[in-house]
């Protein structure tokens, strides 16, 4: 088959999907997006970059910026498949990550060809991500909620050019229209168990700032792409005071960039990690918590095989893939009993659950696990088995490529 992929930053939630045809014969795998290419991908595929012509206007209401820049985006993704077209090519299917506006006119340049859409979140006023945090996000007047329902046009414009669709949790379907629910497949992108996997023999790990970490340390990880409190950020800095105090031999490893925000709001303040760390100085000792930045791959899952709990906190939203890493590496994981967690962690049974509002008992629960090693192993162990049975790339690879057959052959999906 000829396979188009529509990612901005490929290859993205594609990365194994693309080993996996790459490896099979008889397919052209071909891929458009913005960035540059951020790890290596397999002989075989060929990515173009294309560019932006113009800039967002300074003079629309605050309301329609949204959708203005993802029609940009669109418009220039679809320059770049047009010169595709006039060079002869045509898809015989169809993928890509509508999140950002790339893939709004495809349809109109191959009206037949069948798009399998990867939908990752519809944004929602109320009852998900963005009312859920009161003191941070504060009363939802009517221009935050009318700037969040304006988001949901990308999306709608996307599912009525979609052939079918396919996200990674059932949260994450839920929060799509109930219209639309039924051709919506939910298939995790996968965890590749192979690497992401216990190790005790795991050698000592160098943090950026020198300190050496060894098997055995009563190590506490946290990790965000960027700390932020979408990620819960704020409830694991208030914690470590009491975390401290009950456990002074903890190292504390923060791992994810400090500047900005992948998620939400920036701060008004400077950082977030600097306005929650402002509020317990004084109260805690900073030589024993580390922000390390962003790490490499490698010494990320390094990390999670030395850690003795981690913590994973989130509004109810995306799902992230560290969580699962975590799990896979046979960790004792502390969560937020926040749905998109709850879909995969059973509280005492592969992990625990606090309120992702409450500092003091996501200390005690981090303790415990500290003190009662026993509970850890336990929890690490059905944590990975959870992995290996719902979410590793053998369980998930092969539903993805069936899908894809499915919906190129036309047996499941319609085209608009």
């Amino acid at each position: 088959m000829n396979i188009l992929f529509i990612h901005q930053s490929f290859p993205g939630q594609y990365r194994h999907v693309i080993r996996a045809l790459a490896g099979q014969q008889g397919h052209h795998l071909l891929a458009l997006g913005i960035e540059q290419l951020s790890e290596p991908i397999p002989k075989g595929v060929t990515y173009l970059r294309y560019g932006i012509r113009r800039a967002s206007s300074t003079d629309l209401s605050p309301l329609v910026r949204d959708i203005e820049t993802k029609t940009i985006r669109g418009e220039a993704c679809a320059e770049a498949a047009h010169r595709l077209k006039e060079q002869g090519y045509r898809p015989d299917l169809i993928c890509g990550h509508p999140g950002w506006g790339e893939m709004l006119f495809l349809r109109d340049l191959w009206p037949t060809v069948p798009i399998l859409t990867y939908q990752e979140f519809f944004y929602r006023a109320r009852g998900f991500d963005s009312d859920f945090d009161l003191e941070l996000q504060g009363d939802l007047d009517w221009r935050t909620a009318a700037r969040v329902r304006l988001k949901m046009a990308n999306p709608l414009l996307h599912w009525e050019t979609s052939s079918w669709s396919v996200t990674p949790t059932a949260f994450q379907r839920s929060s799509f229209p109930s219209l639309w629910q039924s051709r919506i497949s939910v298939i995790h992108d996968g965890i590749d168990t192979q690497r992401a996997r216990p190790n005790s023999e795991a050698g000592p790990l160098t943090l950026p700032d020198g300190t050496e970490l060894c098997q055995g340390d009563p190590i506490v990880s946290f990790v965000n792409r960027r700390v932020e409190p979408y990620r819960g950020c704020h409830t694991m800095i208030r914690a470590i005071p009491s975390l401290q105090r009950l456990a002074p031999e903890a190292r504390i490893v923060i791992v994810g960039e400090t500047k900005g925000a992948s998620y939400g709001s920036v701060c008004e303040e400077g950082e977030w990690k600097d306005r929650f760390l402002r509020e317990i100085e004084g109260r805690y000792e900073p030589s024993r918590v580390h922000f390390t930045g962003r790490l490499p791959y490698s010494s990320f899952l390094h990390l999670l095989q030395l850690s003795a709990a981690h913590i994973y906190l989130t509004y109810p939203f995306v799902l992230s893939w560290s969580m699962l890493e975590a799990m896979a590496c046979g960790c004792a994981v502390v969560g937020s009993a926040t749905a998109p967690v709850q879909e995969v962690i059973d509280d005492g049974r592969n992990g625990l659950l606090v309120n992702f509002f409450d500092p003091d008992s996501l200390a005690e629960a981090v303790v415990e696990l500290l003190q009662d090693r026993a509970l850890a192993r336990r929890l690490g162990e059905a944590a990975r088995a959870t992995v290996l049975s719902h979410y590793s790339l053998d369980r998930c690879l092969p539903r993805q490529l069936s899908l894809m057959a499915l919906v190129a052959s036309g047996a499941i999906g319609s085209t608009p």
